[in-house]
């Protein structure tokens, strides 16, 4: 079938429907436990990581509400992804980004905002996230009128993206059959959203969160809970469990993927696979699914690639 270009232009109005459906992949069985695993690959999303789910849903409710509308400049912290995600939307809907980011991002980071044009705003490596959310917080006090402050950590639009998106895909993919969640905090919306369209789903499914083994750690976007500031949207009561990964376990299962599976992902899925192949080998039985959150190729210059 011919299509006019009117057709192909509404067929293609927005990189927007890119985000989403994402798909499952079955990882190797740990030797000795019998459950399924398998890891959603969020790399498959346009900017390339999990992130857009949130990023476009803060966005959408920003114009909705008209809060961001023409002339306004999306204002945010970030470890990197979700101001990726940020970067590309607002070159797709003709809005500025500026991102408060620590200055110890890594450089494939920060030459993807870069490309898309994002202007940067370097804050102090050694106070990380919480830093990076300070000085965005007081950019927008300065002049709220000409920002828009998307607010990832306490703005609700992050979860409610996975409770609308990423949960009902992960029901839908493995028939019903998860019996066991396995994601990393950060922000805590994928966590979150996800866990409770799971829990809403089917009341046995269990809900294990990741984080670091310590708060001085290498999982960018990770967040170390009990040295932390808590963002307002997690739930303490939700997870079952969580577990803790040390850096060097997590860019050890990220290596392992790439050289043994042809996964080439960030330390972030690394941490969460092995979180869910701890989970997987003391089950007899059962569906394991962990979040792949983005892929490899913004990490590679990270010497742990190199380690044999």
């Amino acid at each position: 079938m011919n299509l006019s270009p009117a057709q192909i232009r509404e067929s293609n109005r927005s990189i927007l429907q890119l985000i989403g459906s994402t798909p499952l992949i079955a990882l190797r069985r740990p030797s000795g436990g019998g459950a399924e695993l398998y890891g959603k690959a969020e790399w498959a999303n346009p900017s390339g990581s999990v992130k857009d789910r949130a990023a476009a849903r803060i966005i959408e409710e920003g114009e909705r509400s008209g809060e961001l509308r023409s002339g306004k400049t999306i204002l945010d912290a970030t470890s990197g992804n979700t101001g990726i995600a940020y970067a590309m939307i607002g070159a797709a809907r003709g809005y500025r980004v500026t991102l408060c980011m620590p200055a110890n991002a890594n450089a494939e980071r920060k030459k993807m905002l870069q490309a898309y044009g994002a202007e940067l705003v370097s804050t102090d490596p050694m106070e990380g996230a919480d830093g990076a959310v300070e000085e965005a917080r007081r950019i927008y006090a300065a002049d709220p009128a000409r920002y828009f402050y998307a607010n990832q950590y306490d703005n609700p639009a992050n979860w409610m993206a996975h409770y609308d998106t990423t949960g009902p895909e992960i029901i839908a993919q493995t028939g019903g059959r998860i019996t066991h969640f396995v994601a990393g905090i950060g922000t805590s919306g994928t966590f979150v959203g996800t866990g409770r369209r799971l829990r809403e789903y089917d009341r046995s499914v269990r809900l294990i969160a990741v984080q670091p083994d310590s708060p001085l750690h290498g999982l960018e976007g990770m967040k170390h809970l009990a040295s932390a500031s808590i963002p307002a949207i997690y739930d303490p009561l939700l997870a079952d469990e969580v577990i803790a990964i040390s850096t060097e376990e997590a860019q050890a299962a990220a290596r392992r993927l790439a050289r043994e599976e042809g996964l080439l992902v960030g330390v972030s899925s690394g941490a969460n696979v092995a979180a869910a192949r701890r989970v997987a080998e003391r089950l007899s039985a059962g569906v394991v699914l962990t979040v792949l959150c983005d892929g490899g190729l913004r990490y590679l210059s990270e010497r742990f690639w190199e380690e044999r």
